[in-house]
């Protein structure tokens, strides 16, 4: 599967997790789903389930996590 096929099959996913770090009221959140094997979708989930959806390798989503908390990205 490549990145444009995963990000399609995202769009059907249910299992989207919020982020730790959401607003109380969780109606600006960052969610993060794992269901496609090999493969880390997230969105924002305040523009609702036609959110574009960015997609992942798990090897590029730990590449990800690794930069921000070294503080190598920029927010």
């Amino acid at each position: 599967m490549n990145h444009e096929a995963a990000q399609t099959a995202f769009r059907s996913c249910t299992q989207w997790r919020k982020a730790s770090y959401s607003w109380i009221e969780g109606v600006e959140c960052v969610e993060i789903t794992t269901e496609l094997t090999g493969w880390v979708g997230v969105r924002d989930s305040k523009l609702g389930a036609d959110t574009p959806v960015l997609v992942f390798t798990t090897a590029e989503w730990r590449t990800v996590l690794a930069s921000a908390r070294a503080g190598q990205l920029d927010v």
